[in-house]
């Protein structure tokens, strides 16, 4: 079998899924290959992209969209672009109805086999605090890390989820708009760019 067929055929979750609020099967949302130009290393599917099977079709897609400054069809051109999540498949809602967090046997069985499939790309963006931690060394909390993201860039940028959620957290800090933003859509632009 193939690493796709692997992933996809994946059922290491499905008792934890079956016991979550949502009670779902897993269904892994694979969306990368060799030799894409950017990475977009994320936290997990939303329960949209768990009936859709495509990632980020949701508000937060929008959003992450918008802030690379990319069209639908670059962001889902898997030659070019490959979204590499902390677990492959929606992790469902607690008693509450929030976002329960990824299942680390996700991460711990396939993320090594598939980032070593995918190489190193130009440009990678680690959306929120677990796809931080197991990219970046240290002990830093989200804002942290996107606030010191002149560290990392031009090849890395740690973001923060593109959630709605987070509008707040945007309007608290005008820099990611006004300096984060703009370089981040110009790297994307080269990453793209280059043969």
């Amino acid at each position: 079998m193939t690493l796709f067929s692997d992933i996809y055929a994946c059922s290491l979750c499905a008792d934890r899924f079956a016991a979550t609020a949502t009670a779902h099967r897993p269904r892994p949302v694979v969306w990368f290959d060799s030799g894409a130009r950017i990475l977009i290393a994320g936290q997990a599917p939303g329960a949209r992209v768990q009936i859709s099977g495509r990632p980020f079709t949701d508000p937060s897609g929008d959003r992450l969209r918008d802030w690379m400054g990319v069209t639908d069809d670059t962001f889902y051109d898997q030659s070019r672009v490959a979204i590499l999540p902390m677990a492959f498949c929606f992790p469902g809602y607690n008693a509450a109805g929030s976002d329960l967090p990824p299942p680390p046997i996700c991460a711990k069985t396939w993320r090594q086999p598939a980032m070593d499939h995918i190489g190193t790309p130009p440009l990678t963006l680690l959306i929120g605090g677990n796809a931080q931690k197991w990219h970046l060394s240290g002990k830093m909390s989200v804002t942290e890390r996107v606030s010191d993201w002149r560290t990392y860039a031009p090849n890395v940028f740690p973001l923060p989820h593109p959630s709605w959620r987070n509008t707040g957290w945007i309007k608290k800090h005008p820099w990611f708009e006004t300096d984060l933003l703009p370089t981040l859509k110009a790297c994307v632009q080269s990453a793209l760019a280059d043969p």
